[in-house]
């Protein structure tokens, strides 16, 4: 059996984040997880705060969380995926998980957030990604189309916000809808709060 977390976050890139990169690979692996998957915010507030300099820079530093996991977790053997928070600004607040695929993905597709979830979904398809709709029932975020979705977070274990799990769990249901867990860990203490058995 293999236990993975699908949804956490870097001190070196999600401003939220305060849990070193290299640091997370080493929790990950002592609760037992066979891998879990970074997905730090991709949001154009963080790429603007990072000043007037080349996308490929910014795109360079959005990935330094991820690559410090990844080269730790292969030290201790422990797998490192790439993944993202996305959210398009013309719907805030919500929060998409993205899977599937690499990092040339994000030099050749320069500020996804300018584009809405109905366009995205042509790069889905072209490169047979996963879009998971991420705590959709917190705060003010609003459910997307099942339709534009592959599936939804119906588990997120943020102990700080009001995430409404059993919403998500019964929206899944109603439109049979695949599902996902993940502890959205952004602390220490909220590592292994969550995740997916296989």
């Amino acid at each position: 059996m293999y236990k993975y977390d699908v949804h956490a976050h870097t001190e070196e890139v999600s401003p939220c984040g305060h849990i070193p990169a290299k640091e997370i690979a080493r929790l990950y692996r002592d609760k037992g997880y066979s891998g879990f998957v970074i997905t730090d915010h991709y949001h154009e507030r963080y790429f603007d705060s990072l000043g007037d300099i080349d996308w490929d820079d910014k795109v360079n530093m959005y990935l330094e969380g991820y690559r410090i996991a990844k080269d730790e977790g292969q030290k201790l053997g422990i797998d490192v995926f790439l993944g993202m928070e996305l959210r398009f600004t013309v719907s805030k607040p919500n929060d998409f998980l993205v899977y599937g695929f690499d990092e040339q993905l994000l030099f050749d597709y320069p500020k996804l957030y300018e584009i809405s979830l109905e366009e995205f979904q042509e790069i889905k398809e072209r490169y047979n990604l996963l879009i998971y709709q991420a705590h959709p029932y917190r705060g003010k975020c609003a459910v997307a189309s099942p339709d534009l979705l592959d599936g939804v977070e119906v588990y997120n274990g943020h102990p700080r916000q009001k995430n409404r799990n059993h919403l998500a769990l019964a929206f899944s249901r109603q439109n049979n809808m695949p599902k996902i867990s993940g502890s959205d860990a952004h602390i220490i203490e909220d590592v292994g709060r969550g995740g997916i058995l296989s």
